[in-house]
């Protein structure tokens, strides 16, 4: 296997995805195989805005932005694989099938985050998605990428 090791730092990753604070949601890159997988982490903290008013009194990270970190990871493979931002290739996140939530995330996580390539294909791509907290799943999904033109 073709594995990169602590392959992407803060610095490095706000220099592939356009998302900032508070919406960046990938703290570190741990492994990257192109074409293939990565594995990224989500540090929680009580500090992020979501979690003033999801909920008030039990505090949950939001299902919606755990597929949105996983989307986010997806972002970084591509681009890690291609080893190109263009914006005229640009993919954009246009589906998402079978989510299921199996846990819920609370402040002090920390939330690993994989995905695997399924398909690729010229105009879409395909990932496998699981987000996990000390070894227990927490969400499943499938997402969709399309390349820009077909919108």
């Amino acid at each position: 296997m073709n594995f990169i090791k602590n392959v992407l730092n803060i610095k490095k990753i706000l220099t592939i995805l356009p998302h900032r604070y508070p919406f960046l949601l990938i703290d570190r890159v741990l492994k990257c195989e192109k074409f293939k997988y990565l594995q990224a982490i989500k540090n929680c903290t009580i500090n992020e805005p979501f979690f003033q008013g999801h909920f008030l009194n039990e505090p949950i990270f939001p299902g919606v932005l755990i597929v949105e970190a996983m989307a986010q990871a997806a972002s970084v493979l591509i681009y890690e694989s291609t080893e190109k931002l263009n914006i005229n290739e640009l993919y954009y996140f246009v589906g998402i099938e079978n989510t299921r939530f199996k846990k819920i995330v609370i402040p002090g996580d920390q939330m690993f985050i994989e995905v695997f390539l399924l398909k690729a294909n010229k105009n879409i791509l395909i990932f496998k998605n699981m987000a996990l907290v000390n070894d227990n799943v927490v969400c499943k999904s499938k997402i969709v990428f399309a390349k820009k033109y077909l919108f």
